[in-house]
Parts: C-alpha cells; sequence; structure tokens
C-alpha cells in the first residue's frame, strides 16, 4: 500500500501561486511505474480530476486549469508536484494525490490539502 503525503496548500489571494507536493512512500515497486494525478474537491462537488502524469511523463490537464497549472514529478525523490498560477476563486478545494499503477486500478489516495483562493 503506497502511503501518500501532500503538502503545500493555503490561503492565497486571487491571481497568486502555490505549489503543491506529494511524497510517496510504502511502495515495492519503482516510483516512475505509477501513473500520478491530482484531483480536487470542492464543498458541495464531486471530486474532479485535475491534472495526471504517466509513466514516460505525458501529462493530461483539466480544461479549467490548463495554461495555469503544471504537473510534474521527480521520480528520484519519490514526489509529485502541482505548480499553480493564475490562481482563482473556484480553485478552492482540497486537492488529493492518486498513485495507481494501472489506468483501471483505484489506486492509493493522500489525505488532502486544502486551497483556498481568496477573491
Amino acid at each position: 500500500q503506497v502511503q501518500l503525503v501532500e503538502s503545500g496548500g493555503g490561503l492565497v489571494q486571487s491571481g497568486g501561486s502555490l505549489r503543491l507536493s506529494c511524497a510517496a512512500a510504502g511502495f515495492t515497486v519503482t516510483f516512475g511505474n505509477f501513473i500520478m494525478r491530482w484531483y480536487r474537491q470542492a464543498p458541495g462537488k464531486e471530486r474532479e480530476l485535475v491534472a495526471s502524469v504517466d509513466t514516460v511523463l505525458r501529462t493530461t490537464y483539466a480544461d479549467s486549469v490548463k495554461g495555469r497549472f503544471t504537473i510534474f514529478r521527480v521520480n528520484a525523490k519519490s514526489t509529485l508536484y502541482l505548480q499553480m498560477t493564475n490562481l482563482k476563486a473556484e480553485d478552492t478545494a482540497v486537492y488529493y494525490c492518486n498513485a495507481r499503477l494501472s489506468v483501471g486500478s483505484a489506486g492509493s489516495w493522500g489525505q488532502g490539502t486544502q486551497v483556498t483562493v481568496s477573491a
């Protein structure tokens, strides 16, 4: 079972930036073998996929964050990142890290980190 710990959330003004981190541990395969994703869940809304990076560093983004967010991973540190710029009030949510070995598996989740963007 992979343990994931997110950090880097906080309160930021609209237009500001934050970098989220997700440190992974407790896995028996190489970190680079995991498909890594960031999800978010705003109050009263369903959890949504924000960004994904696969084992060959291909990235995908939700339309709402394209051009503002960048997902990247440092396999040597077993860490996933989400660089968020030009933040908007609608980005306010709890952000979760997910690690999975295949697209169809549920994978493991972190406990989440709160991001609050003030208008």
